[in-house]
Parts: structure tokens; sequence; C-alpha cells
């Protein structure tokens, strides 16, 4: 019976963790350190600007491992996407990731209620309800699919809560709820699988930090937002 009502409780708390999107409205930048190793090897930051009805979000990236003196992984970009009245009208990206170019190029169709995707990975039309995979945005995370900020490529995926957590930034204390998030297409190869753990932090709306292991521990964590 415990363990029912603690879980009632996380369900409700999950279903209003993501009723504060108008601190979206607010915000001018989110600052987030690439970790790898629990070693700061880059940056993927997210600047804001308000308009009216317009939301525009640019994503600066850049981090690279090195071994040995030798750079082996490697990814810089650069994002920009467009909401009218909340709603996604256009996404452009251009992304080196070890030496080749990705890119995807995004519009919105009104008359066919669609997205226009040209990508690296993927050219053609998609639904509406799909998010672009950009980590400032925590309707990623209510959604069952995304697409790839880098290629354009289409993931379905699950969601699931797992609990709450704490962190404390800044010398403040913040409390969380933790998510998986994971393909649901288990004929991807694997280095092509969606498995994240992420951290929201619900008063703010904000996701505070994205983990993963993929030839190493890694980590997207907030360093910065105002």
């Amino acid at each position: 019976m415990k363990i029912l009502f603690v879980c009632a409780i996380l369900i409700i708390s999950y279903s209003n963790a993501f009723s504060h999107s108008s601190h979206i409205k607010s915000l001018s930048k989110i600052e987030m350190e690439v970790l790898r190793n629990n070693k700061v090897i880059g940056f993927s930051n997210y600047y804001f600007n308000h308009e009216n009805n317009k939301m525009i979000v640019k994503n600066e990236t850049n981090f690279a491992v090195e071994m040995a003196g030798i750079k082996i992984f490697s990814i810089i970009g650069n994002s920009e996407e467009v909401y009218q009245n909340e709603k996604l009208i256009s996404f452009q990206s251009s992304t080196i990731q070890n030496k080749k170019k990705k890119y995807v190029n995004l519009i919105y169709d009104e008359v066919k209620n669609l997205f226009i995707i040209d990508g690296s990975s993927f050219k053609g039309e998609a639904n509406v309800k799909n998010i672009i995979g950009n980590w400032w945005n925590s309707q990623l995370l209510q959604s069952n699919s995304q697409i790839s900020p880098l290629s354009g490529s289409i993931k379905e995926q699950s969601v699931k809560l797992i609990g709450k957590d704490e962190i404390v930034l800044n010398g403040k204390k913040y409390k969380l709820f933790k998510f998986n998030l994971k393909s649901t297409n288990q004929n991807l190869p694997k280095d092509k699988k969606l498995d994240f753990d992420i951290w929201l932090e619900p008063n703010e709306g904000l996701i505070f930090k994205v983990q993963y292991n993929r030839l190493g521990n890694w980590e997207y964590k907030i360093k910065n937002f105002e």
C-alpha cells in the first residue's frame, strides 16, 4: 500500500512538472557544461530571444575528447529554433562531428500541418508532435518521438519516471525528478539507441542534468541560467 501511495504521489508530481513552461518565456540563456568521466570537455549553451508571440532559441555546442594529445571525438555545432505562439515553425542546424558535416533544415507546412525535413540522415515529412531533441526543452519528456538536432532523424522513445533527487547549483538546493528516456525501436544499432537519465527541475521547468554511457560516462549539466 505504501509503495502504491508513493507511486501515486510521483505520478501527480510528474503531471505538475510540466505546468511551468511560462518560465521559459522569461529566460535569456541556459549554460550547460559537457563532461566526460567527470571532466569538463566543453559546453552547450542556449540563448533565448522573446518578441511578442515569437521565441527564437539559438544553441552553440563545442566539445572534444582527447587521449594522449590526440583528438578522438569532437562536435562543433550551432542551431536556431523559431517558435510562433509556442509552435515550432522552423529549425536549422549545422554540425561538424569528427570532421563530418551534419545538418538539419526543417520548416512547418501550415497547409499539410506537417514538418518538412531536409537532414543529413532523413528527408521527408514528420508529425508536428515530434520534439527537437535539444536539452533546453522539457517537453521532450512528454513526447513519444524526437527529431535529432544534428541529422534530422526521427526516433521513437519511451519516458519513465524513476524517482526524486536533489542537486546543489550555485549554493542553492533544487529538488528534481529523475527520468529515463529510451528508444523503443530495438532494431536500431547500439550506438544509435537513446538511453538517457534526465533530471528535471519542475518549478523552473528546466532539465538540469542529462547522463548517459557511451565509451565513457557523459553528462550535460546546467552551469547557469538566467
